[in-house]
């Protein structure tokens, strides 16, 4: 089920939050697990029973971890959450990707498993590896109660794509959270913002994406055109459903991380990282990269943690050779940047060039089908292959999308945010934002009803 879709926003949506404010405190967390079970069996009506098994394993193992009274007790009980997640997640996700490679390796023909990817499964595991870990650590107390743990873990505002919200940052939340008017409206403002950036902006830059790949007349500009439309279109689509997440989780009390701050505004490689998708780096940093060392070591190691961490970044996108050289491409950045301090003297307009160009170039590798497509692709950019520079279909598509490019650009900025800000807190900003907001629904909604072009790009991560 999608947040963007009729379903949701007029059936199942106004479901939950009627029982969830209807019942007392001791039962909001059951009604969250239930509805959460329900948004996930709709798409998903056998995985279902995966998701309530990763919730048991998880749970139990950290029961286990805070009953051991030795260090190797909670070592193996740690050791067995870290592994069965993992190995699901291989087994799902990774498996037919490694047996293709040694088939083309060894000219065997070892079957395909086919299995489909059960929808979140990479933030889910992600979340739940978070609470263990921090168990272990002794950073978070055991959750006991199945179904407090169990929400946490299948809370749909965020289940399927984010951000990936660790146990310790929601504990008090999760037993003990307050919920008001303010936050309430404060919620679904943020997620009408969201569900408008999705609509309105990411799946108009998607369905251009589309007319690119079916166009028989490509230059050189249109190349140019839909790499930057793509970089565009992720962007609004996977910050629009942060922003519903953030927004929903607020209305039930949560208070959910932020996950984007305008990362296209970066000066380098690293700030664009430390603005884009944040809580999946911080998870990569606290769990892997620090363990393995970080940047403590000496240079050759530091070095080797840099590429196995960025590596596994790419991989945990997706299970393609173009998702590994994407996280690597990032990573020779990083150390291109750590080994050339004279980078950081450009002016910030050369600094903010370079890293869009890093960006944008990455997201056309990122977004390729194979290897062969991303070369083509970034080939044609350049004018290799015989590509015009201009085409008629071209122009006409630039006149068409012009204005969609300027209100994007504009949105990937504070511009509007503080705009916004300068208006609250006045009696006519809260009546301008409440008639805003509502025509934004009925914008969004008519899209909707009219069936238009409406797919999340990250529901296959």
């Amino acid at each position: 089920m999608l947040f963007s879709s009729i379903p949701f926003l007029f059936y199942f949506l106004p479901a939950v939050l009627a029982l969830y404010f209807l019942v007392p405190k001791n039962l909001k967390n059951a009604v969250l697990l239930l509805f959460s079970l329900v948004f996930y069996a709709w798409g998903e009506p056998v995985y279902v029973f995966l998701m309530i098994g990763t919730i048991a394993l998880f749970f139990f193992c950290g029961v286990a971890i805070g009953k051991s009274k030795t260090q190797r007790g909670k070592k193996l009980w740690l050791t067995v959450s870290v592994v069965v997640s993992l190995t699901l997640l291989a087994i799902f996700k990774y498996a037919d990707f490694l047996v293709g490679n040694v088939n083309s390796l060894l000219g065997t023909n070892i079957p395909l498993l086919e299995l489909a990817l059960p929808i979140g499964i990479s933030f889910y595991t992600f979340q739940c590896l978070s609470y263990t870990i921090d168990v272990y650590r002794g950073n978070a107390q055991v959750q006991k109660n199945i179904v407090s743990f169990g929400a946490y873990v299948s809370l749909f505002p965020q289940l399927i794509a984010g951000p990936i919200v660790r146990y310790v940052d929601v504990a008090r939340e999760l037993d003990n959270r307050t919920h008001s008017w303010e936050n309430i409206r404060l919620g679904l403002r943020r997620f009408l913002i969201g569900l408008g950036k999705k609509i309105l902006i990411a799946n108009q830059f998607g369905e251009l994406t589309n007319l690119f790949r079916d166009s028989g007349e490509k230059s050189v500009v249109f190349y140019w055109i839909y790499a930057v439309a793509f970089a565009l279109h992720i962007y609004f689509d996977f910050s629009g459903y942060s922003d519903m997440a953030i927004g929903l989780g607020r209305v039930f009390g949560f208070h959910f991380i932020e996950n984007f701050n305008y990362p296209y505004l970066s000066r380098s490689v690293a700030e664009f990282w430390r603005r884009w998708h944040m809580s999946l780096g911080s998870w990569f940093r606290d769990y892997v990269y620090i363990p393995l060392g970080g940047n403590r070591v000496s240079r050759g190691r530091w070095v080797f943690n840099t590429l196995v961490v960025w590596m596994l970044t790419g991989l945990w996108h997706g299970a393609a050779w173009n998702f590994v050289l994407w996280g690597l491409l990032y990573a020779v950045c990083l150390l291109i940047e750590k080994f050339v301090p004279a980078l950081q003297k450009l002016p910030d307009i050369l600094r903010r060039g370079y890293t869009l160009l890093v960006v944008v170039l990455g997201f056309v590798l990122f977004n390729a089908a194979d290897l062969a497509q991303a070369v083509s692709d970034i080939g044609g950019m350049f004018g290799f292959g015989n590509v015009p520079f201009v085409s008629p279909e071209t122009l006409y598509f630039l006149r068409s999308y012009a204005l969609l490019f300027a209100v994007a650009l504009v949105g990937a900025t504070p511009a509007v945010k503080q705009l916004a800000g300068r208006l609250e807190g006045k009696g006519i900003g809260l009546v301008l934002e409440t008639v805003l907001i509502l025509a934004l629904l009925l914008v969004c909604t008519a899209y909707l009803v009219d069936g238009s072009f409406n797919p999340f790009l990250y529901f296959r991560f």
